[in-house]
C-alpha cells in the first residue's frame, strides 16, 4: 500500500485528506499492514478531548520489542541495527547487528526478571548515550516494566524528584560519562540523588570510565556479571495496546516537572510511520539523530522509530566540539550517513567556527537533512542548506513536544517544497488550527495564533503520571475540545506554518525546554536573595539565553556581585543542571510589578532584548519607577 511511502506533493494531499476524512480507516490500515500483532484491536479509535480520554487499537495485544527486534531477525539478522560512536574518535566505533541486538536485550530483560522487576514496575535510567541505554530501554519494554529516561546531564536533586515522582524500583546507571574532554561522575549524582529516595529497591551500574567508585551493599550492583550469566532468550510480554510503555518528564511553566505518560501501541504505529516519510528511510540508508536518548526525539528517532523500520541507526557517546569542530563531518564521512537530524544550537554553533571543518569531509552521501528542537533561524538554515547539504539534501525542519510522542509539522522530504523558517505542512493525520484571544478559530491563511490540534493523534501522551487533572488543566482547558501545545504559530499565504515561541513561561535554551519558575526557586533559596525573575533574551548560538534580574536582601548589597552571580549559577547547576544557567545576572532594586503583585515578564523581556525604549505604557504598574532603573543599568 503506497500509503505507507508518500512520493510527491499530489500524493501527500491525497494521503493527508484521507487522513482526516477517515481517520480510523487510515490508522488501521498502517497498523495492519506494517507491524506485528498478538491480538487485533476490537476498536481503532474511542477518544473526548474534554475527560481528556484517548484509546487507540483498544483490546489489541503486541509487544513493541517484537516490531523492532524480532520481526526483523529472519530477513535483516545480520544487518547493522546500532552503530555506537564513542566520545573518543581513537576508540573504535560498535556495530550491533539485529540478532545481536535481540540477544543482548533478552539478556538484560532476564537481568531486571532476576532483580524482581514486573511489569508495571517503573525503572529510571540515568545513562549516557552508549548502547546499555537503548538496551536497557528495550530490556524494560520487553517485559512490560515502564521505562522512565533521565538525560544525564540533570543534577541529583532533578534526578530524585523525577525517581520519587514515578516510585521507581530500580535505577540504572554507569560508573561515569565521557563528554568531550571532561568526566562525570555518574554514580556519585545518584548516590546524591538516592538519599532523597526510599522506593528504590536495587541500583544497576554500568562499567564504562573505569572510575573507583564506592558499591552499596545490597544496592549497587555491577550489571556486566549478570548479563554475563543471563539467558539469552527472553519470551517478550504481551501487552495491551494502551498499558504504559514510557514516562519521560518535561519542564512545566510551574512546579514540578510533568511526567508525560506514553502508551505501547499508538506510539508505535505514529513512531515508525513518520520516521519512514520524514526521514524517507530506505533500507540500505545509515540514519543519524545526534539528540540524546534523554529526550523524546531520542526515545522516538534514535531507537522506537528507526527499529520499527529495519533501520541502521547511530547513537554518538560525544559533542560537536571534540576533539574539534569537524567531529559531526567526520562521523557523516566515516559512516555514510544518510539522512541526518540534529538541533539548530548546533548549527548555529558549528556555522560560527566556519566552513573549514565542514569541507574537509566527503558529505556527499547526504540524502535528507533535518532539524529539531526549537525553529531554526533564516541564516543558520542557509549555512546548513549550503555548507552541510550543498542544496541537494532537503531540510525537514521538524515540529513536535514530548507531550506529542512523534512529529507533528514538517516537510516530507522531495515531496514538500521547503521554506526556511517554517514547519510547513501538518504530518499526515495531524489536524492543526489557529485560535484568536477569544478562542475563536482562525480560519483562512495569513492568520497568526496559538497553535491547537482539533483530533487525537495516535502517540498522544495519555496522561501525566500520578496527575490527571494537571494534564486535563494544562493541555486541554484553554479551549474547548482542543488539545493546546503552548506555542503561538502562523499560517502563511500558502498554509505553511511558522513556529513564533512559547506562550507561557518556558524559554526554550539550546533546544531544551526550561521552565522559569523551578529556576527562580532554586534562585531564590540564596540567602542573599530576596527575588528574582528570569526571561530569555536572543543568543546568537543557544537561540535563546537566560537573563536572570535579582533583587538582593539587604543582607546581600555590600556582598561582591560577580561572586553573587557564580554563586546563584552553582544553585541552579545542583538544583536543575548546568542547561539551566544564566548568561546574564542585573542586580536590582525592584521587579515591575501589576497592583496584583504579579511581575510584569513582558517588560523586563523587552528590557533583556535591549528593547526597552518600546516598552508601551507602564503607568498602571505599582511600581513603575523601577522600570527605568532596570533600564539605565542593563546588562
Amino acid at each position: 500500500m503506497s500509503n505507507y511511502h508518500i512520493k510527491h506533493l499530489e500524493e501527500y494531499y491525497q494521503v493527508y485528506r484521507k487522513s482526516v476524512r477517515n481517520p480510523e480507516v487510515f490508522w488501521e490500515e498502517i497498523a495492519e499492514e506494517h507491524f506485528m500483532w498478538r491480538k487485533k484491536w476490537d476498536k481503532v479509535l474511542s477518544w473526548d478531548f474534554t475527560k481528556p480520554e484517548v484509546k487507540w487499537f483498544e483490546g489489541a495485544k503486541l509487544n513493541i520489542t517484537e516490531n523492532c527486534i524480532d520481526r526483523h531477525l529472519y530477513t535483516r539478522g545480520d544487518k547493522t541495527a546500532i552503530i555506537f560512536e564513542p566520545n573518543n574518535p581513537e576508540e573504535e566505533a560498535q556495530h550491533i547487528s539485529y540478532r545481536e541486538l535481540h540477544e543482548k536485550v533478552c539478556r538484560f530483560a532476564n537481568v531486571l526478571k532476576a532483580k524482581g522487576i514486573q511489569k508495571g514496575d517503573r525503572v529510571c535510567i540515568y545513562l549516557p548515550m552508549i548502547p546499555e541505554l537503548a538496551i536497557s530501554m528495550l530490556a524494560c519494554a520487553r517485559i512490560g516494566a515502564i521505562h522512565s529516561i533521565v538525560f544525564a546531564g540533570f543534577s541529583s536533586t532533578a534526578l530524585a524528584s523525577r525517581i520519587n515522582d514515578a516510585t521507581c524500583k530500580m535505577v540504572i546507571t554507569s560508573d561515569g560519562s565521557y563528554r568531550g574532554a571532561k568526566t562525570i561522575d555518574l554514580q556519585g549524582i545518584v548516590d546524591d540523588a538516592l538519599e532523597k529516595c526510599e522506593c528504590v529497591e536495587s541500583v544497576l551500574v554500568v562499567k564504562r570510565i573505569n572510575s573507583e567508585i564506592r558499591m552499596k551493599e545490597d544496592r549497587d550492583e555491577w550489571v556486566q556479571p549478570l548479563l554475563d550469566n543471563a539467558n539469552t532468550d527472553c519470551e517478550p510480554e504481551i501487552m495491551d495496546a494502551e498499558d504504559s510503555l514510557f514516562i519521560l518528564y518535561t519542564s512545566g511553566s510551574t512546579g514540578k516537572p510533568k511526567g508525560m505518560l506514553h502508551t505501547t501501541a499508538g506510539y508505535m504505529v505514529y513512531t515508525a510511520y513518520t520516521f519512514k516519510n520524514v526521514f524517507q528511510y530506505r533500507e540500505k540508508d545509515v540514519y543519524w539523530c545526534s539528540a540524546d536518548i534523554g529526550w523524546i526525539t531520542g526515545h522516538s528517532y534514535i531507537v522506537y522509530g528507526p527499529l520499527c523500520n529495519g533501520a541502521t541507526s547511530i547513537m554518538f557517546e560525544g559533542v560537536p566540539s571534540y576533539p574539534d569542530f569537524g567531529r559531526f563531518w567526520d562521523i557523516v564521512d566515516k559512516h555514510k550517513v544518510s539522512q541526518f537530524y540534529t538541533a539548530p544550537t548546533a548549527i548555529r554553533a558549528l556555522a560560527k567556527e566556519g566552513v573549514e571543518h565542514v569541507a574537509k569531509h566527503d558529505l556527499s552521501t547526504l540524502k535528507v537533512l533535518g532539524t529539531v528542537g526549537e525553529p531554526i533561524n533564516e541564516e543558520a538554515w542557509h549555512w546548513y542548506d549550503d555548507n552541510v547539504g550543498k542544496r541537494k539534501a532537503p531540510i525537514v525542519d521538524t515540529y513536535f513536544q514530548t507531550e506529542n510522542g512523534g512529529i507533528m509539522l514538517t516537510p516530507i522530504p522531495y515531496v514538500t517544497p521547503t521554506k526556511p523558517t517554517y514547519a510547513t505542512l501538518p504530518f499526515i493525520g495531524i489536524q492543526p488550527c489557529l485560535m484568536d484571544e477569544n478562542g475563536v478559530e482562525l480560519n483562512g491563511n495569513q492568520v497568526e495564533g496559538k497553535l491547537c490540534i482539533k483530533f487525537p493523534w495516535p502517540s498522544i501522551a495519555r496522561t501525566i503520571w500520578g496527575d490527571h487533572q494537571r494534564y486535563k488543566d494544562t493541555y486541554f482547558s484553554a479551549y474547548e475540545n482542543k488539545y493546546f501545545t503552548g506555542d503561538g504559530a502562523l499560517r502563511d499565504e500558502v498554509g505553511y506554518y511558522r513556529i513564533t515561541g512559547r506562550v507561557d513561561d518556558v524559554i526554550i535554551v539550546s533546544g531544551h525546554n526550561l521552565g522559569t519558575a523551578p529556576i527562580e526557586d532554586a534562585i531564590n533559596e540564596h540567602p542573599a536573595v530576596a527575588e528574582s525573575a528570569i526571561v530569555g533574551f536572543p543568543h546568537d548560538i543557544k537561540g535563546n539565553a537566560l537573563y536572570g534580574y535579582v533583587t538582593l536582601k539587604e543582607t546581600g548589597e555590600s556582598r561582591n556581585h560577580d561572586n553573587l552571580r557564580k554563586e546563584i549559577n552553582q544553585i541552579i547547576t545542583e538544583q536543575i543542571g548546568p542547561i539551566a544557567k544564566l548568561d546574564k545576572v542585573q542586580f536590582t532594586n525592584g521587579l515591575p510589578k501589576t497592583r496584583s503583585g504579579k511581575i510584569m515578564r513582558r517588560i523586563l523581556r523587552k528590557i533583556a532584548g535591549k528593547d526597552g525604549d518600546n516598552l508601551g505604557d507602564i503607568s498602571t504598574l505599582l511600581n513603575p519607577e523601577v522600570v527605568q532603573d532596570i533600564k539605565d543599568n542593563v546588562l
